[in-house]
């Protein structure tokens, strides 16, 4: 696929749009067909760029959140509502460990997904080498979801 400028910026923007919490690829995928991508160049991007910052996440969520308490009783507040999500989600992780995290982050519905798996990981002190490949197969697993509701079994291959 030869990418012109217009393809290009799409690209580049599906692929940033994957990243940001609570889009993710749910929203990525679909802007990025509708901005003229193919599906199968729709979905690669939005699932490489939904992982990009996992690692960071898993690794130095909880050293940022012991950060921002310090600041301010208003980031504490909101610290504490971030860990009270990761609580509410850490049962399913915990009863069912690396495919309770698979299925945390595959089902693509508010207040899932791979910020929310990375939260519940650091929350729980999962080793990236633990985490990582859970939130992958979770990531690739919600853009077959979300490709596949949104335009078909066969979009992802054609």
């Amino acid at each position: 696929m030869q990418l012109g400028g217009h393809l290009l910026k799409a690209a580049v923007i599906t692929f940033l749009m994957s990243m940001v919490p609570v889009v993710e690829l749910r929203g990525a995928i679909p802007y990025g067909v509708i901005a003229g991508l193919s599906v199968p160049t729709a979905f690669i991007l939005a699932v490489i760029g939904n992982l990009v910052p996992i690692p960071v996440l898993v690794v130095f969520t909880r050293k940022v959140f012991e950060w921002l308490r310090t600041i301010s009783a208003g980031l504490d507040r909101f610290v504490s509502r971030l860990e009270a999500k990761a609580d509410k989600n850490k049962e399913v992780v915990l009863k069912y460990a690396f495919w309770g995290l698979v299925l945390l982050v595959a089902i693509p519905l508010p207040g899932t997904g791979a910020w929310t798996g990375a939260l519940v990981a650091a929350m729980m002190d999962m080793r990236l080498k633990r985490a990582m490949p859970a939130i992958t197969l979770g990531v690739i697993i919600a853009g077959v979801i979300v490709t596949t509701v949104t335009y078909g079994a066969g979009a992802l291959f054609s």
